[in-house]
């Protein structure tokens, strides 16, 4: 097909017009904008190791109503009844009766029924004492001293434990004592064996 100059400058012209109006529609346009929200960061959650704990025998979990049951009526003279009864119960290692070792703690502004209603609300672990189950309260002090090393525990376990027993506690631990810190024993048979806060160690040390 053969074109004139005219009709070739006309197909230019309109050509012109063309790609000028696509710009103006262009610059017409509305822009959308979208917000994409920003990605979470990643947290690492630190596994809770499973508790491997025995279940709590009737006969424990008899004791522990009892026990509850006076921390409930704020007695104290029902708690020492109660401690009393224990052949073998242990409150203190400095030859106190457990009445006038529980009114001193009192005085000092530690409430033992406080303090023990505190373990029971919390985990407990578990030790074979001969054909004996304890079970023992916080877990930490059902341990061995080489497992309560900090450096060997969770950063939860290590935070707890600082907690519970102090910057003197950890380092008695170190030390390669056992638990330093408030602690409490029932046995698989109902035993109530003892509620302590302190080691022989700290008795001897205050005497």
């Amino acid at each position: 097909m053969t074109f004139t100059w005219r009709q070739l400058g006309m197909l230019i012209g309109a050509a012109f017009v063309l790609v000028a109006c696509s710009g103006e529609q262009n610059a017409d346009s509305p822009t959308v904008r979208l917000k994409v929200a920003a990605a979470p960061m990643e947290t690492v959650v630190e596994p809770v190791p499973e508790s491997t704990a025995e279940p709590i025998s009737q006969a424990a979990q008899e004791k522990i109503a009892q026990i509850r049951a006076i921390i409930a009526r704020n007695s104290l003279a029902r708690f020492v009844r109660l401690a009393d009864a224990e052949p073998s119960f242990v409150s203190n290692f400095s030859g106190q009766s457990n009445r006038v070792h529980w009114d001193l703690l009192r005085r000092t502004g530690f409430d033992p029924l406080t303090q023990l209603e505190g373990l029971l609300d919390g985990p407990y672990g578990t030790r074979k004492v001969g054909d004996a189950t304890w079970y023992i309260w916080p877990d930490l002090a059902a341990r061995e001293p080489a497992e309560l090393v900090p450096e060997k525990l969770s950063f939860a376990d290590r935070a707890r434990l600082r907690d519970l027993v102090g910057e003197q506690g950890l380092e008695r631990i170190r030390e390669g004592q056992f638990y330093p810190g408030i602690r409490t024993a029932i046995a698989d048979d109902g035993r109530w064996l003892y509620f302590i806060h302190e080691t022989q160690d700290e008795a001897a040390e205050t005497e």
